[in-house]
């Protein structure tokens, strides 16, 4: 190890983590080495992300500049113009974002390929946006999203304008690891400019976005929008100006930024942890919208690409709406608003199985993927015709695509949507609760949760011991079928089998016979399974939905405890 990180010291351009390395050895902290050197960040469909530090296990300039050779090489040898066609580059407000950016810039100027680099911070969705306007051949966005400070990370999209799937991710990674034993090339980004292989993406590339999301379809109702108000926060990210001007151009002039949260500050100062969907994240977007007695409170994560909603209760309170029922509103409502059965709608197996019964209903055709967004646009590519074009998909982690212009979730796009959805139900002298309700009423109520259960370590694989000894029941619900996507089958109680057209997973989904749901999908990397559980409960005619609500609480709180209970 030694020797590796002698390598390392000399080929390191940065000098704060030459510095951090040096001081590593002085001390002769070889636990802190270890975990340094014990290998490098894994490159897969997501990209990079990790802890900023010194050595292959971190982020840092040079192992950017590795990965941003890696993608240069790979990118030569599978697109025939990926030197003329380009690669759009975009970053968040983290301390190193910008420098990184331009350490990918030079990687890839370097060997020749044309850059198009972002002037400023640019929310994630619209790099995504990007590489399709621009026809690059890929698209990089150097962000943590939603991570701790002293994350940060390198995502990569290919030239069809969604994140890399298989096979490319494989092939990237073989590329970085080449580079991370061979001489580097870098261009000065002045020498780029002057050789016509770097262009500045400035106003005009941010108004294009912004006029593409105004002309949208899917963002033209423009009725009563002075009926709603909303406070705002981007968690001092990067969405704060694109949002404000998006929901001003759409006619909302009741919005309220949270001031203390506007402006892109890495350090996140004013949160525990940048993430809408952690607790008290939205405490002060949810104060500023009690101050103003607003209808809406709404967040961005710090990329922009994910949505949070709390909405006003008949009470004068607010409550946080899962991704699930944000996303069952927003297809809900787009499918009204379009000839369904020319629409094709998706979410992934571990969201809820809602929008695919109001899809049904309305005549339009749904999909189904595993669980990321890299899946959702992928898939929704190669499923849309010229008869059905995608309309919408969404994942419950607060991830919405409306429509084709941003094939990656866009939190910009989805705040407008929602906030058109409010202002029509306004103007009828409904809430979004209203809606809801009207919802389950004609579909059944769904409620969903997600347990982290431990294991100890050394643990054999559970997914093999649940594929060894098939449970019959789960919480005294006989299993009707078992999908294992693993094998890409479902095995029904009746005997018979269907076969799965999704990529091998280790995911086993069980359907119970009441209609409820257990999905199971065990850590590769850790004694650690997730598991998903959705209950479905009827509303009777004559009853309430807080009725309705109790009795499906109880049956999670049930199904969740002898669930676990079983597995440990």
């Amino acid at each position: 190890m030694t020797s590796e990180i002698h390598r390392w010291l000399q080929r390191d351009p940065d000098p704060s983590t030459r510095s951090e390395l040096q001081q590593l050895l002085d001390r002769n902290d070889q636990q802190e080495l270890e975990q340094r050197f014990s290998g490098r960040l894994a490159f897969g469909t997501a990209g990079l992300r990790g802890v900023v530090g010194a050595g292959p296990n971190r982020m840092n300039r040079l192992v950017i500049q590795e990965t941003a050779t890696g993608l240069a090489q790979y990118l030569l040898t599978q697109e025939v113009n990926a030197r003329s066609r380009g690669v759009v580059i975009g970053y968040d407000g983290r301390p190193d974002s910008r420098q990184f950016a331009e350490d990918t810039a030079a990687a890839l100027t370097a060997h020749g390929i044309l850059v198009y680099l972002t002037v400023r911070v640019a929310p994630t969705p619209l790099v995504a946006f990007g590489v399709k306007h621009l026809n690059a051949a890929a698209g990089v966005v150097v962000t943590a999203s939603h991570n701790p400070p002293q994350y940060n990370g390198f995502k990569v999209y290919w030239g069809n304008g969604a994140q890399i799937i298989p096979p490319h991710d494989t092939g990237i990674a073989k590329q970085i690891d080449a580079a991370a034993h061979s001489e580097l090339s870098l261009m000065p980004l002045e020498l780029a400019e002057e050789n016509g292989l770097l262009t500045l993406l400035g106003n005009p590339f941010y108004e294009d976005y912004r006029q593409a999301q105004d002309r949208s379809a899917l963002l033209s109702n423009h009725t009563t929008p002075e009926a709603i108000s909303l406070a705002y926060t981007a968690m001092h990210g990067v969405g704060a100006e694109m949002a404000e001007t998006l929901l001003k151009d759409a006619g909302f002039h009741q919005v309220y930024s949270v001031a203390d949260q506007r402006e892109p500050d890495g350090r996140f100062p004013t949160v525990n942890f940048p993430n809408p969907e952690e607790p008290g994240a939205m405490d002060l977007v949810i104060a500023e919208a009690a101050k103003h007695n607003a209808t809406l409170a709404v967040a961005n994560d710090p990329d922009a690409d994910r949505l949070a909603v709390a909405a006003r209760t008949p009470e004068g309170n607010y409550q946080m709406l899962t991704g699930d029922q944000v996303g069952v509103l927003l297809g809900h409502y787009l499918l009204s608003r379009t000839s369904a059965s020319g629409a094709l709608v998706g979410t992934t197996v571990v969201s809820s199985s809602l929008l695919q019964r109001i899809a049904h209903a309305a005549g339009a055709r749904y999909y189904q993927t595993l669980t990321g967004f890299k899946w959702l646009t992928n898939m929704a590519m190669k499923h849309q015709t010229d008869e059905c074009r995608f309309l919408f998909a969404y994942e419950e982690a607060l991830g919405y695509t409306v429509g084709d212009l941003v094939w990656d979730k866009d939190g910009l796009s989805a705040l407008v949507a929602f906030a058109q959805l409010t202002a029509e139900l306004a103007g009828q002298g409904l809430t979004l609760w209203d809606r809801l309700e009207s919802i389950y009423r004609q579909h059944g109520l769904h409620l969903n949760a997600q347990r982290s259960i431990a294991l100890s370590p050394g643990t054999p694989p559970m997914g093999d011991a649940l594929r060894a000894s098939p449970p019959e029941q789960i919480g005294g619900e006989p299993i009707t079928a078992i999908t294992d996507l693993k094998q890409g089958t479902t095995e029904y109680r009746d005997g018979h089998q269907a076969q799965i057209d999704l990529p091998s997973s280790d995911v086993l989904i069980y359907q119970l016979a009441s209609g409820d749901r257990v999905v199971v999908r065990p850590s590769g990397t850790e004694p650690k399974i997730k598991c998903y559980y959705e209950v479905v409960e009827a509303v009777q005619e004559k009853e309430s939905l807080k009725q309705a609500q109790g009795r499906a609480t109880s049956r999670m709180s049930e199904l969740i405890a002898s669930h676990q209970a079983s597995l440990r």
